[in-house]
């Protein structure tokens, strides 16, 4: 069974991240789980009839399997732990734009997020697209970590049976526009070899790669950014340029999902195999 987990605060852009989770599973055959966490347990009997509610509206409304998760503690200690055992391919989470990234950027829940062992994709207030993830936006740099993402790039391309929209940052540095080159000569091959449909595309001027990386997304009307974290450079390496960076890229004003995965944790062939 390919399983989604969830979670649900009830508010709007949990009911946007139920619809892009229904939108996968029904692509997959699979179900959904809807996680709610409470501080009390005296919460436990109303929240759970609330949650399932909104498992009731939304198969209604999707034709999608949703069952319902109510623990007490703390959502981003608990979530990885939860998907873990309904055995998840996904976390698929809404936020609530600038202001409600503030709390995750910088802090132990973006960690947990970019560490986590399943891949999380961040939503906005926007619907998916009828279709599914069709095109894939993925920023790319001239660091060896690149090559190392290529495998689990091919695979999120099979996955959804989409086309890779390779960007890349505007170099004038003699040395890193070798560099670049290179990487870009070597991601081609790859991607050829696999037989995945992929664009090149370089920035046309140096500057902040994370809004340039955006502005790309909403031009080729991108479906999903996949993000590929590298957990020994820190947070969202190669192009971010620290906390404002992070912020602009999942918080785009374009609204587009945003995938986050870890290449370092072993699951990711048989998530994305």
């Amino acid at each position: 069974m390919y399983t989604v987990l969830v979670p649900n605060d009830f508010t709007e852009a949990a009911d946007y991240s139920m619809e892009h989770a229904a939108k996968v599973v029904n692509i997959f055959n699979g179900e959904v789980f809807l996680l709610h966490v409470i501080n009390k347990e005296k919460e436990r009997a109303k929240v759970e009839a609330k949650l399932e509610h909104y498992a009731k509206m939304a198969h209604d409304k999707w034709g999608v399997t949703f069952k319902i998760i109510v623990k007490k503690g703390n959502i981003f200690d608990d979530i990885v732990d939860v998907g873990r055992e309904v055995g998840a391919r996904l976390i698929i989470m809404g936020t609530h734009g600038v202001k409600g990234i503030q709390k995750l950027v910088g802090s132990y829940a973006l960690k947990v997020i970019l560490h986590s062992e399943i891949p999380f994709i961040i939503t906005q207030k926007k619907s998916p697209n009828r279709k599914g993830y069709k095109d894939i936006v993925v920023p790319i740099s001239y660091t060896e970590e690149t090559k190392q993402k290529l495998t689990l790039i091919a695979k999120i391309s099979e996955h959804f049976g989409a086309k890779l929209h390779v960007f890349s940052p505007h170099e004038t540095d003699g040395f890193l526009v070798a560099r670049l080159k290179s990487q870009i000569q070597f991601t081609k091959k790859y991607l050829e070899e696999k037989k995945i449909p992929f664009v090149v595309k370089i920035a046309r001027e140096k500057g902040n790669f994370g809004q340039q990386t955006t502005a790309f997304a909403k031009e080729v009307h991108a479906d999903l950014v996949a993000v590929i974290n590298t957990a020994d450079k820190g947070v969202l390496p190669d192009f971010m340029g620290g906390n404002a960076g992070e912020q602009d890229m999942i918080t785009n004003t374009a609204q587009i999902p945003v995938i986050v995965m870890n290449p370092s944790q072993k699951f990711h062939a048989e998530s994305f195999g």
